[in-house]
């Protein structure tokens, strides 16, 4: 291989090196151009010089098959790369927002900012999960956000996907990450638990709210091991204005047993998103580490130091959704909403890591003042909200499974599209009347919905009763 330079002006495949940004461990990174393409790029080199470190060369081919892979605002776009044959290199967009990592002398951030931070990045997170990608570096340094707002994952070096081989894992028996950030497993070598990204944005978020690392700065073996069977201070031991709700995401994301953590990052963009909404357990009060005995069971648990198989990423993805159900409270839905309790049924029976998001949506009038009260002094918001859970009450749902939301809106059908699209929902339930004159000239709600929905929707249709002719005839269900 020809000895290649990286002084300013010179020229690798035509694209013009303009200056170093960053040396790390593994990789420098150069700001470059190409003069027959604007955008602004970065050349990423591996460090493979005397004494460098082999998992360099192995992180960076891993990453020069993950990157052609992805899309999306949460990653950098892919440019062009080289393989190790002549001069290896991964050219990729250069992120032109704010890094995560320029916060960090402010902190601790305010509770609001510091969780829209982290929603941010959770959305990142479960968009690279719905690739098949799990990311294994979730720091600050690694997190960039665009002009526009989405967080976009850097560093790819140590991801790993269920559709290509795991290089890191078949060539290496240590592991390797940010000690700060590793999940317990990732010491135990399980790399395809995509649960391990939560606990990682679980630091960050206990970190950006008490300006403390729950497991402090140490780097060694022992040191982090401990987080096997050891547990951090509730944040409410550091900052006694801790909200109660907030605690109870960060230690879920912080369980040692990854099953006890959120089933997937879009479930835990959904409790970042809607404080009120969130469950609260014996976790949201904690003020001491758990007792002694509860850490030495943990420590002399085999099954706790037992690595473990999961399901493929889809499969696991799939068992996890978020449900919502578009409920009309208006007399004379009762037949239409015993349908939609039904098919909800039948799919929360099939998926016990399923979400079910109970929706209606409280109209508003175009041209008119709404009152709050109806004609009995009655709140509608309040209401409806009881409308809801009484609705769902036949499901027996458990409490972290279930949450109820009355929306405003003009417009019905945008105002679900609307909190489907933010809270990351998979699957919209919304029932459809029998055809009127009305909804020929208007259209329906249903139909818009259905329409322009990004994600799977379920029309039900009430039962109709059983005729002479035609015989029995069971409720539909239209795609």
């Amino acid at each position: 291989m020809d000895e290649v330079t990286f002084e300013p002006g010179s020229t690798i495949d035509g694209f013009i090196i303009e200056e170093a940004i960053h040396r790390g461990g593994m990789a420098t990174l150069f700001k470059v151009r190409r003069d027959d393409d604007p955008t602004p790029m970065v050349m990423k080199i591996p460090r493979i010089g005397e004494g460098e470190d082999p998992a360099a060369i192995v992180s960076f081919e891993m990453e020069q098959m993950l990157m052609p892979r992805l899309s999306g605002p949460h990653v950098p776009k892919f440019v062009a790369m080289q393989d190790f044959s002549t001069q290896p290199y991964i050219v990729m967009e250069r992120i032109a927002g704010e890094p995560l990592l320029a916060r960090l002398p402010e902190l601790p951030l305010g509770y609001d900012e510091a969780v829209a931070i982290a929603a941010k990045i959770a959305t990142a997170i479960a968009d690279l999960h719905r690739q098949h990608v799990i990311h294994h570096d979730i720091k600050p340094s690694n997190i960039m956000f665009r002009p526009s707002g989405e967080a976009v994952l850097l560093d790819m070096g140590l991801a790993c996907s269920d559709q290509l081989p795991d290089l890191m894992q078949e060539e290496f028996r240590l592991p390797f990450g940010t000690a700060p950030y590793m999940a317990p497993e990732r010491l135990l070598g399980v790399r395809d638990e995509p649960r391990s990204d939560l606990f990682a944005l679980g630091v960050l978020l206990y970190f950006f709210t008490t300006g403390v690392r729950p497991f402090g700065e140490t780097e060694t073996m022992y040191g982090m091991r401990r987080r096997l069977w050891r547990d951090p201070h509730p944040p409410r031991k550091l900052r006694p204005d801790y909200p109660l709700w907030l605690q109870e995401i960060v230690l879920r994301c912080l369980e040692i047993e990854p099953a006890w953590r959120y089933p997937t990052a879009a479930q835990l963009v959904f409790d970042l998103t809607h404080p009120s909404e969130v469950k609260l357990t014996t976790r949201s009060e904690k003020l001491k580490h758990d007792p002694l005995r509860t850490v030495l069971r943990r420590r002399f648990n085999k099954e706790l130091t037992r690595p473990r198989a999961v399901e493929s990423m889809a499969a696991h993805l799939a068992s996890a959704p978020i449900v919502a159900v578009a409920i009309d409270v208006a007399e004379g839905s009762g037949a239409l909403n015993d349908a939609l309790r039904t098919t909800a049924s039948r799919i929360l029976a099939t998926l016990p890591s399923a979400r079910l998001a109970c929706l209606n949506v409280l109209k508003l009038g175009r041209m008119t003042i709404d009152r709050t009260l109806d004609e009995h002094g009655h709140n509608k918001h309040v209401d409806r909200l009881v409308q809801l859970r009484h609705w769902a009450e036949p499901l027996k749902l458990e409490d972290d499974r279930l949450t109820v939301h009355v929306l405003e809106a003009v417009d019905p059908a945008s105002a679900i599209l609307e909190f489907a699209q933010a809270s990351r929902v998979d699957h919209i339930l919304i029932g459809a009347r029998r055809s009127s004159v009305l909804r020929s000239l208007l259209g329906s709600v249903s139909a818009k919905v259905a329409g322009e929905a990004s994600c799977t929707v379920t029309i039900v249709r009430e039962p109709q009763l059983a005729s002479p002719r035609s015989g029995p005839r069971a409720g539909a269900q239209d795609a």
